[in-house]
């Protein structure tokens, strides 16, 4: 069982600054507090229609608004970023996810940590196992969304696919079913989905975000596929490694 607890690595915490990319979303929101709360320099992306729900940030973040698959809105959001948090969201059956993750690997800065987030669906090396009940509820989920032409899940498998062959500092961060709720603390990870501590399959989704800002500063998530579940779950307490 390789689960651990996330944690800062050798980074520290000077001052960075960040995108977050899908800023005005539920989870975007959540990055975008703690991002703020460590005093980090932020630049939203978000559509135009969503800047209103950014209001309680007005005059401490900087917002672009736009598609965040228009490579043009991508390009001067991301310029000078120390690191990017990305929601990759598959609306539609244009490869929106795919567009956005491309857009972000092609013009952040080369040394900049890239973190993105997708749901425990997406594999990187097939070692993940899946039961019958989350299989079932994939292909029901992507057939009918597909059938109506309002998501794609296969757009977010092809969008990490792209980030995985990529030279990027990147993680995907995986997450489990979502809750609202007050913190729990860093969540528990593991790398492949089937490991007994990611059984409870829950996390506070304000800790989600606190898992994908965090890896901005921890080394030993580049690289990595994170599936993630929350540090206070049954299957946490039971299975994950002291720290």
């Amino acid at each position: 069982m390789d689960a651990r607890e996330g944690s800062a690595g050798a980074g520290d915490r000077r001052a960075m600054k960040v995108c977050i990319v899908g800023a005005s979303g539920k989870l975007g929101r959540y990055m975008v507090r703690h991002a703020l709360d460590r005093g980090y320099e932020v630049v939203g992306v978000c559509r135009g229609k969503s800047v209103g729900k950014l209001e309680e940030f007005a005059g401490r973040i900087t917002v672009v608004p736009g598609a965040t698959d228009d490579r043009e809105v991508i390009r001067r959001a991301v310029a000078g970023c120390d690191g990017v948090l990305t929601v990759l969201v598959p609306w539609g059956v244009k490869g929106y996810s795919t567009g956005t993750a491309q857009a972000v690997m092609d013009h952040a800065p080369a040394a900049a940590r890239l973190v993105f987030s997708c749901g425990w669906h997406i594999t990187r090396d097939g070692q993940d196992v899946y039961g019958l009940t989350f299989r079932a509820f994939v292909k029901i989920f992507g057939w009918l969304g597909r059938l109506a032409r309002a998501v794609d899940i296969n757009d977010q498998v092809e969008a990490c696919r792209r980030v995985f062959a990529s030279g990027t500092r990147w993680t995907v961060v995986r997450g489990s079913d979502l809750e609202e709720g007050e913190s729990q603390g860093l969540p528990v990870w593991s790398r492949h989905v089937g490991d007994p501590v990611l059984e409870s399959n829950l996390t506070r989704r304000v800790d989600f975000a606190l898992f994908m800002v965090e890896a901005l500063v921890n080394d030993e998530l580049v690289h990595e596929a994170p599936a993630i579940v929350g540090c206070r779950t049954p299957s946490a307490r039971a299975y994950a490694q002291p720290a």
